[in-house]
């Protein structure tokens, strides 16, 4: 009997799904860093440029650093941003200070930007309950460890943001960051579905890394690709090169204006898929060897902080001299961030006070002995010899 079902390919379950628009993709730089096309720039001021270059180059050694300080256990579990600092400051940097960010747990570069402490970071991944306290006037929601559940809640930010004033177009928008993983989750559906039926101001912005952990995103779905999904939910999807700094500016500034202000045939939201490469391990706890085969030359040639030195030496913006003094300002913030991170004190026993809304007996009777044993032996002996 004939059908018309695709051969299927076992090793991911199918061929994918291809439409007539996913293969197009917003590119303003080429990999060796010029402009794709000859005419005026973009219109990104001069001292945008700078900021966000400078941005990148903070967030590649933040990453350094903090790999650093967890290989010398000095923070917990890091899981690092090499390769996505253009998507991540980019995206950040085309906001308004009021505008909300819900980010995930490798989003640093983003929640720097954006108002957040980096000693604060730090003092979070060291384990102190502090570092997750998001200073007032700071427009970033603590981050999301689960994954996916945050594009729900960021949805549910932006709809409240509608229902204030019905009257008028919202002056805040909600930007919600996801990897290509999330993009599987039920959250996801719900989320999407939820926020183009509401028609909220929000940006949802996927970074694809092409990893799932271990997994490869063509494992993930059967879609083209992901930006067409948000076609599902009457939402604009826009695939971008997330390693192109001035693309993913340019494409999350127009996402954002339209958060605000739609044309009338428009919904507000928009989904972003930054197309990216995640360099590094998923986390400190993780080994890429055993699934992939080091970085492929395609995706290292596409490194976003020598695209953009080269753009901006073309326009004689930075040379030499600036580079190093950039250096020394960025090692100088991030020692003091260290510093400060190293000097935030706080009692164990806080330990068992944010588990639930109310101490359990267990919790009571675990606080109970850790405190007859640190009345016995110490604290410093608590803390072993590293051994």
């Amino acid at each position: 009997m004939a059908t018309d079902r695709h051969p299927r390919d076992a090793s991911i379950g199918g061929p994918r799904r291809d439409h007539p628009d996913d293969g197009c993709i917003v590119q303003l730089l080429d990999e060796d860093g010029h402009l794709r096309q000859e005419g005026e720039p973009p219109s990104i001021p001069e001292d945008e440029l700078l900021e966000l270059y400078e941005g990148m180059r903070f967030a590649r050694r933040f990453d350094e650093r903090a790999l650093s300080l967890q290989r010398q256990g000095r923070i917990a579990t890091y899981a690092p941003m090499r390769g996505q600092e253009a998507a991540q400051v980019a995206s950040a940097r085309a906001l308004a200070d009021d505008d909300w960010i819900y980010p995930t747990y490798r989003d640093n570069a983003a929640k720097i930007v954006h108002g957040l402490d980096p000693a604060d970071i730090l003092a979070a991944l060291r384990g102190h309950q502090s570092g997750y306290a998001v200073p007032d006037g700071v427009n970033v929601m603590p981050e999301y460890i689960p994954i996916a559940t945050q594009i729900p809640q960021a949805t549910g930010g932006a709809w409240a943001e509608t229902l204030q004033d019905p009257e008028r177009d919202p002056d805040t928008a909600y930007l919600c960051y996801f990897g290509d993983g999330a993009t599987s989750e039920g959250d996801f559906h719900e989320g999407l579905n939820f926020a183009g039926v509401f028609d909220v101001p929000a940006v949802f912005f996927c970074n694809n890394n092409q990893w799932s952990i271990s997994t490869p995103v063509e494992r993930q779905t059967r879609s083209g690709t992901l930006a067409g999904k948000a076609r599902a939910y009457g939402l604009e999807g826009i695939r971008v090169d997330g390693m192109d700094p001035l693309a993913v500016y340019e494409v999350t500034r127009r996402a954002v204006s339209k958060a605000k202000d739609p044309a009338a045939d428009e919904l507000r939201p928009t989904m972003i898929e930054a197309v990216q490469y995640r360099y590094g391990a998923h986390t400190s706890s993780d080994d890429p060897s055993r699934y992939r085969d080091g970085v492929d030359e395609e995706w290292a040639d596409k490194d976003p902080i020598p695209r953009l030195a080269t753009y901006l030496r073309d326009r004689e913006l930075i040379d030499d001299e600036y580079e190093a003094d950039l250096d020394d300002r960025i090692d100088a913030e991030i020692d003091a961030a260290v510093d400060r991170m190293e000097a935030v004190e706080t009692d164990p026993a806080e330990m068992f006070d944010h588990v639930y809304a109310e101490r359990t007996p267990e919790l009571a009777d675990q606080r109970a002995e850790l405190e007859r044993l640190r009345a016995e032996y110490g604290d410093e002996a608590l803390a072993g010899d590293g051994q």
